[in-house]
This record gives C-alpha cells, sequence and structure tokens, in this order.
C-alpha cells in the first residue's frame, strides 16, 4: 500500500504540469489581456480628453505606439513562445513566487493568503455541518424507511437541492435583512470592529456568518444524506446483516457494529474531493453577501483577464484537489481494512 501511495504523489507532477500548461495556454490566446486592456484604457483616457488632442485618426484608434505594446507585451512576458513563458512561470512557481496582479499590481500570493482565511472558515465550517447533519439524518431515514419523517425530511431536502445556494442567499438577504432587518446586509464584520471586545468580536463575526452559511450548505445535503440512507439500506439488506440479527444480535448493534461502518465507505471517498472546495467555497454566494473569498477573487480575476492570480489559484486548488483524491484513500483504507491498494 506504502508503494501506491508514493506512485499517486508522484503523479502529482505531471498532472500539475498538464492542467497548468492547458490553462497556461488558454490565458495566452483569449483576447482581452493585460496589453488589450491599457490599450482600452488609453483609448479611454482620449475620449474623455484627458490626454492630448489633434491626434491623427490613425493614433486616434491605437494610442499606444508599436514600441510602448511591444514594451508592454515584455513587462507581461507575451514576447517569448507560450512553453518558454510557461517554464519560466514554472521556475517561478517553484521558487515560491506566483507573480504580480495585472489589475492591482499586488503580489499574487499576498492576496491569495488574505483571503484563504475566510474561505478556510467558511469551507471548514460548512464541512463540518454536511457531515454532522448528513451521517445521523441518512441513518435515520434508512432505519425509518418509508415514515412521515422519512417523507417529510425527503421533501425538504430536495427542496434545498432544487433550489441554488446563491438563490438562497438573495432571498434571505431580502426577507432576514432587508424586510426584517434581522441580520446585515453583507460583508463578515461590522464597521468598528477593531475596537470591539473579543466577546462582541465573537458574536459579531456568528451574526454575519449565518445567512451566507445557511447559503453555503442549503444544496450539499442532498447527495450526502441519500448516499448515506441508500449505502446503509443495501448493507442492511445483505446476508451477514440479516444472519447476525438471526443469532440473536439486536437490530440496534447490527446498524451500528456492523453495517454503518461498511455504509461510511462512499462517504469516505468524497471526503477528500471536498478539500478544495472548502478552500474555494462559491465565487456566488461570496458575491451576494460581499464577501472577499477565494472564490469571489478567482471570479473577479476571470472576468479581469487578470491571469496571474487565475494560475495562482490554480495553482492552489489544483494540488489541493489531487492530495484530496489521495486522502480520499487513505479514508477508505482506514473505514475498511479489507482495502489494500496495490
Amino acid at each position: 500500500m506504502t508503494a501506491y501511495f508514493i506512485r499517486r504523489i508522484l503523479l502529482i507532477i505531471p498532472t500539475f504540469i498538464g492542467i497548468t500548461v492547458l490553462v497556461f495556454i488558454i490565458t495566452r490566446f483569449v483576447p482581452g489581456g493585460p496589453v488589450e486592456r491599457m490599450i482600452a484604457q488609453a483609448r479611454m483616457m482620449r475620449v474623455t480628453g484627458t490626454d492630448t488632442a489633434g491626434m491623427s485618426s490613425k493614433n486616434q484608434t491605437q494610442p499606444l505606439s508599436d514600441e510602448q505594446i511591444e514594451e508592454l507585451k515584455k513587462y507581461y512576458g507575451f514576447d517569448k513562445p507560450v512553453l518558454v513563458s510557461y517554464f519560466l512561470w514554472l521556475g517561478k512557481v517553484l521558487r515560491g513566487n506566483l507573480g504580480v496582479s495585472t489589475r492591482y499590481y499586488d503580489p499574487v500570493w499576498d492576496m491569495i493568503r488574505e483571503r484563504i482565511p475566510i474561505s478556510l472558515y467558511f469551507g471548514i465550517i460548512s464541512l463540518i455541518m454536511v457531515y454532522g447533519v448528513c451521517i445521523p439524518l441518512g441513518i435515520a431515514k434508512a432505519i425509518k424507511h418509508k415514515s412521515v419523517f422519512d417523507n417529510l425530511t425527503s421533501v425538504i431536502v430536495f427542496i434545498g437541492y432544487a433550489i441554488p445556494g446563491w438563490v438562497v442567499g438573495v432571498m434571505m438577504l431580502i426577507f432576514f435583512a432587508s424586510y426584517l432587518d434581522i441580520f446585515p446586509l453583507g460583508g463578515l464584520v461590522s464597521e468598528g470592529f477593531e475596537d470591539f471586545s473579543i466577546f462582541r468580536k465573537i458574536i459579531d463575526i456568528t451574526w454575519h456568518t449565518i445567512l451566507p452559511l445557511t447559503a453555503y450548505v442549503a444544496g450539499s445535503f442532498t447527495v450526502m444524506t441519500f448516499l448515506m440512507k441508500n449505502t446503509l439500506m443495501d448493507n442492511l439488506a445483505a446476508d451477514y446483516v440479516r444472519t447476525a440479527i438471526a443469532k440473536g444480535l439486536s437490530f440496534k448493534k447490527a446498524v451500528f457494529r456492523h453495517a454503518l461502518r461498511n455504509s461510511l465507505i462512499p462517504m469516505a471517498t468524497h471526503f477528500g474531493n471536498n478539500i478544495s472546495i472548502i478552500l474555494m467555497g462559491s465565487f456566488l454566494i461570496e458575491k451576494v453577501f460581499n464577501i472577499n473569498g477565494m472564490g469571489l477573487l478567482g471570479y473577479e480575476s476571470v472576468v479581469e483577464r487578470d491571469y496571474p492570480v487565475v494560475m495562482g489559484i490554480l495553482v492552489i486548488s489544483s494540488l489541493l484537489f489531487m492530495i484530496g483524491n489521495i486522502l480520499s484513500d487513505i479514508c477508505v483504507a482506514i473505514v475498511d481494512p479489507r482495502v489494500h491498494f496495490e
């Protein structure tokens, strides 16, 4: 098994290179990059009259000279072949340098580092809530299959799954924040947060967390809950459980000592895949609630063609996703000792 995980770890290298090469090439051929943005800004300055007037028609359509455009391409690394630029970028990444934002002119890592705690805060709490609710709820639904409790919870869970999380967020903002004025309209902290006492800071963050956290987890319960329920029901119908009950073992012990552990295997396979989701979050929910997390940063970077930030976020998210897959295998091996990876 050790050799298997070593191979999986080594496979991260070619997979990472393949992912980043593909996205890097796309960023080089998609129109609207930093050079085009600088040209558009210069053209806008001339239109608004902030630049010199009396230019020829050619200069009016192209506000920058060919020499200036070449300097911009050289500054942003667009003067070299794609693969050469990629390996230069990869060399910087291996040295811990993710580059500088072409929009804010700040180091990419500093921008990401400022938002990681926010995304981790919501991601970890969401993960705890999802697993903490879905596993007990799935067990209860499997044991009480076709009961009133099972049917009622199924309706509630499916409604939450049918409505996107950001729509839930908008509806809650309209009703609880705008109409009832119970919760804030957005953000993570109130004005003057730095002057609050420790207890008041905790209360303030909790007050700002309730609505976005509800939107985060609204649609996440369905898959995990029904996965837990259906897997447990399959195991309860298996021969080894029925044999254990026939030999005098109580139903409760048959569920929690035998069927439950095997039913947790599919849940374990999903655990590692959620690692990247923990950090990236949902950009739509962060946009609705005006939360400066990783999701919103990635969304704004794509819209603004801020390629260094896009690539920096891709580096972190792709590594987390691949490491998460390995953690999934480890979780499966822990839950089911019969599993031996070769």
